[in-house]
């Protein structure tokens, strides 16, 4: 049996693999990467890779060949919750949706502080990167602020908080890069939060990084109401 170390490692692998299924990163009968290209990608162990791959089979995605490896089967099946998203028209809507995520975010920065390992700190600074090189595209902007708000989510090792943020996808980032409602210097000051959070959490500080979190969050509303 693995233990709670390991199941938070095969729980953070399900959950991208999960996404990449969904995302269509492997089509249904393609041939997904080697357990031992999938072990280096997110630098666990191949003991973690096949139990995430197990938890994909017994949910019907993936199938294993032997002497071939695995194939995908289906795409998860799309929840609700994506349709849901599609009438976000309204500034009430958005904000709405701000809310949701302030209930789940600053929970999930402080478990990303008490849990972080060195490879998902490092998927939080290459977000952070990412998003430090965005030079006008508001669609570059936009995915960029979701691959941190993303990365944190795998930080916290628990699947869920993947799963629902990854649901909601890059519309969670509800204030545009482009527009009538373009502001100029919305990009650095996003970062500027984004790096707080980040600094929180290699600190290993849940609270400062809860706090980093809501500030953030509030001031993504500010912004938005504004």
């Amino acid at each position: 049996m693995a233990d709670a170390h390991g199941a938070s490692l095969a729980d953070r692998v399900e959950g991208e693999l999960r996404s990449d299924i969904g995302h269509g990163a492997w089509q249904p009968g393609e041939l997904m990467p080697s357990e031992g290209d999938l072990a280096v990608r997110f630098q666990v162990s191949r003991t973690v890779v096949r139990e995430a791959m197990s938890r994909l089979r017994a949910a019907g995605l993936v199938e294993t060949r032997r002497g071939r490896g695995s194939f995908v089967l289906a795409r998860p099946a799309a929840q609700d919750l994506t349709h849901s998203l599609g009438t976000v028209r309204s500034l009430s809507d958005r904000l709405h949706l701000l809310e949701l995520r302030r209930g789940v975010e600053v929970e999930a920065a402080a478990l990303a502080a008490a849990r972080r390992t060195p490879a998902a700190l490092a998927a939080i600074d290459a977000a952070l990167r990412r998003m430090a090189r965005v030079r006008g595209s508001a669609s570059d902007a936009v995915e960029a602020d979701f691959a941190f708000h993303r990365a944190v989510a795998v930080a916290t090792g628990n699947r869920f908080y993947l799963d629902l943020l990854d649901t909601l996808g890059a519309g969670a980032i509800t204030r545009p890069y482009a527009g009538a409602e373009r502001d100029p210097g919305h990009l650095g000051h996003v970062l500027t939060e984004h790096e707080r959070v980040r600094d929180a959490i290699a600190a290993g500080d849940a609270l400062g990084a809860a706090a980093a979190m809501r500030t953030h969050l509030d001031a993504s509303r500010a912004r938005l109401s504004g």
